[in-house]
This record gives structure tokens, sequence and C-alpha cells, in this order.
């Protein structure tokens, strides 16, 4: 249990990756974190690319930055949805500028680059918003998993463990 007492928002909107979604909410409870599930609207059930359907626990409106160890934003279309909605983008934002752990895999970076987190910072994501990324300020790189400072990113479902593993080492020894 190398996360108990530690807090963790996992974002969501419809068009989520389901794996992407799913297996950091299991895997960071499964390190003892207690894992709120932040979507647009409360008791929601936001479904996946595939289908999968998750409920949000707490509205985006509702909550702040400071309830939080760290943030999670999946891809899939979804972070293209959440950057739609003020409260989304504020709570990533408000984590990034809080030096709180912020993760990103695959299209998550749309929402990282509204919440400004990515300007000047090395970072991967799918590759095709590449160019996104790189407009927006970012250095990317192709790996599996990039840590630059609090953030963390990966490109897709294949990158999970590797993600989960750094975002589990940032967490534990805080970003530098």
């Amino acid at each position: 249990m190398r996360l108990k007492g530690k807090r963790v928002a996992v974002l969501i909107e419809n068009l989520y990756e389901d794996l992407e979604g799913w297996y950091p909410a299991l895997r960071l409870r499964e390190e003892g974190a207690e894992v709120v599930i932040v979507g647009p609207e409360k008791d929601k059930v936001y479904h996946g690319k595939h289908g999968y359907p998750m409920r949000s626990d707490a509205s985006s409106r509702e909550t702040s930055s400071d309830a939080f160890d760290a943030v999670v934003v999946p891809g899939g279309y979804a972070p293209d949805m959440m950057r739609r909605e003020p409260s989304m983008v504020d709570l990533v934002a408000s984590a990034c500028a809080k030096n709180k752990v912020i993760a990103g895999i695959c299209h998550a970076g749309w929402m990282l680059i509204s919440a400004g987190a990515v300007r000047g910072r090395t970072v991967t994501g799918f590759f095709a918003i590449k160019d996104d990324l790189v407009n927006a300020g970012a250095n990317f790189v192709d790996r599996e998993v990039v840590v630059d400072g609090n953030l963390v990113t990966s490109r897709n479902p294949n990158d999970l463990p590797a993600f989960m593993r750094a975002i589990i080492e940032l967490m534990e020894k805080g970003p530098e």
C-alpha cells in the first residue's frame, strides 16, 4: 500500500479510452490511494470509446486541486470534451501550478495544452497530436513514458504499465 493516505482525481468524460480510465483507477486503488472519479457532473455515467461505463464521484465544478495529490487524464476523445468545460481545465491548471503530479496518456495532451501544462516541457503522447503539443511549446519525444518534473505522459494503452510505475514512483517521492 505505497500510496496510503494519497488522493487522486481521475478525470472522466464520454469517449474516454476505456483502459486508460479504468487501469489507472484500479492500479492506484490497489496501492492504497483514494481515487475520486471527477467529471463535469457528479454521479453521472460516462461511456468509454468501447462502451464501458464509469460513474463520476464528483463534479469538477465542486472540487478543487487542493483536495488531491495527483490528477490523471485518460485519453481517447474525452480530453477534447473535457477541455470544453472550464472547471475541468481549471482543475488541471491549478494542480499543475501547485506542483501536484499531473499524468496524461494518449490524447490527454489536448487537456494538458488547454491547461497550460506543456510549454517548455518534454512530453509524449499519441503520435497524431504531436503537432498540437509542439505548437503549444512542448518538446515531443516518442517514448513509452516521459517524466518532466511533476508531469508524466505516455502514448497509448500499451504504455499503461510504464505509465503507472512512473506515476506511483513520483507520488511516493514527490515532484522535484
